[in-house]
């Protein structure tokens, strides 16, 4: 029997490989954009390609990368030994890319390009198995929800700390050379970042076992091919984590060019960072008194309403706060909500199929993920430089635009087209416990030796 100790151990564990994730994620997501356009000095057009091309790159070594985990048997089970191999070239890969080689603007592209498209490798590496482990930590609805919330705590831990910190940190390590700066301050929390992909490592446990043949390829995509509620929960990915990206990208330019406050960047990337903890604390509450997409419908409009409080105000410094907090607040609750929900179409594909593939399908959710960052970056980037961007400089009309464009009006637009997407479509949540108590019951089978037919009957009616 699992002691208290036992699970908080695991849920620690498994919650601070978000953590790894976030200090570099959201230095990736606040500046690397404005470290290649402000300070590598590469053209802001050049830049939204190279985001598009690496992402494309990365979905082969998603879905190579899902399809090794499904087929991984070591003493550590499937996905957690990758937490061990990653950790250390995943720091420094991290390190590497906000390096600025004195190799002219060519060779600093080339260097950009590779050190990039490593970073996305690795991110891989450490990332997809974090997603695939959750439902060999435990097949019990409620702990998995548990498991979110602690994971979307402990990344909010990280993505507040390079929220808060990170530009104060380049600055004074910098000393004024901000090429400098970055690079110390990105070696200082990839080194972090490893330690605790080390200490993941040493404290989950895969503890439901998912006993099936080695998958091929063809198998594992016929296994997603017949899974609907994934393919509804794929399209929302690249709606939903698409306004997350342009918003996220276009923050420092907004506070720095539109409103001329650039000391408020670290305040409202704080709050955008911290606030989301206590939305996240809320989640288990709310799930265990309705259904998940009812808890994802409320919390997309709470993103939606400070999302607009922060455009009606203007240049008010309270404004915007306020603004900020509530949008943090809905942020926190969607995303841990979305991290629970992600665990539920591996089980349906294994109801429906026979097959389970959580390493695949935790793979394509990854790079769906990506491709939604890579065209939101380009489309930012070809929105700034057609707007007449110019780096460090006071800005026109239309680039201020194309700002305002890439931090509010596309990411509101986006939120509502996921509500609509997952209102209308999502109907997992209603058949899902009784897909549950039978996928339990077919293992049962397994266990005492008794072969289960392939497929269960008939999909249980919606509610």
């Amino acid at each position: 029997m699992t002691t208290s100790t036992g699970i908080w151990k695991q849920r620690i564990g498994y919650g601070v490989a978000d953590t790894a994730c976030n200090l570099v994620w959201q230095m990736i997501t606040l500046y690397l954009m404005f470290f290649y356009t402000d300070v590598m000095g590469l053209p802001p057009a050049t830049v939204g390609i190279m985001f598009l091309v690496t992402r494309v790159v990365d979905g082969v070594t998603d879905v190579l990368m899902g399809i090794l985990i499904d087929n991984t048997n070591t003493k550590w089970g499937k996905s957690r030994p990758y937490f061990l191999w990653g950790a250390i070239p995943f720091g420094l890969i991290a390190m590497a890319t906000f390096y600025v080689p004195d190799v002219g603007p060519t060779g600093r592209l080339i260097w950009a390009y590779v050190t990039y498209m490593g970073l996305s490798l690795m991110y891989t590496v450490v990332n997809i198995p974090l997603a695939s482990i959750l439902p060999s930590l435990t097949s019990d609805a409620t702990e998995r929800t548990m498991l979110a919330t602690t994971r979307m705590v402990f990344s909010f831990i990280g993505a507040t700390i390079i929220s808060s910190v990170a530009m104060p940190m380049i600055d004074q390590l910098g000393g004024g050379d901000k090429a400098h700066g970055y690079f110390v301050t990105m070696s200082i929390w990839a080194v972090v970042a490893t330690l605790l992909f080390l200490f993941t490592f040493k404290n989950v446990e895969e503890r439901v076992e998912i006993k099936q043949d080695k998958i091929g390829l063809l198998t594992a995509f016929k296994a997603l091919k017949d899974n609907t509620p994934w393919k509804v929960f794929a399209l929302n990915i690249v709606v939903m984590w698409g306004a997350v990206f342009f918003q996220g990208g276009a923050l420092v330019y907004y506070i720095t060019y539109n409103l001329g406050k650039p000391e408020l960047v670290g305040v409202i990337a704080g709050i955008g960072a911290f606030v989301p903890m206590i939305g996240t604390l809320s989640t288990p509450f709310f799930a265990k008194r309705m259904k998940k997409i009812n808890v994802f419908m409320i919390a997309s409009a709470v993103v939606l309403a400070g999302t607009a409080m922060m455009l009606l105000v203007g240049a008010s410094t309270p404004g915007l706060i306020a603004g900020a907090i509530v949008m943090g607040l809905g942020m926190g609750l969607r995303t841990s909500i979305y991290f629970s929900m992600q665990a539920d179409p591996i089980d349906y594909g294994e109801w429906k199929s026979g097959v389970n593939a959580a390493g695949l399908l935790s793979a394509v959710n990854g790079f769906i993920g990506k491709v939604s960052f890579a065209i939101a970056g380009a489309a930012a980037g070809y929105l700034l430089q057609s707007g007449g961007y110019v780096p460090d400089h006071q800005q026109s009309a239309s680039a201020l635009k194309a700002i305002e464009l890439c931090y509010f009006i596309i990411p509101m637009g986006l939120i509502v087209l996921s509500m609509i997407i997952m209102k209308t479509m999502y109907k997992l949540d209603y058949i899902f416990p009784q897909i549950r108590a039978e996928l339990d019951a077919r293992n049962a089978q397994k266990e005492s030796q008794t072969v289960p037919p392939a497929n269960v009957g008939s999909e249980p009616a919606a509610a």
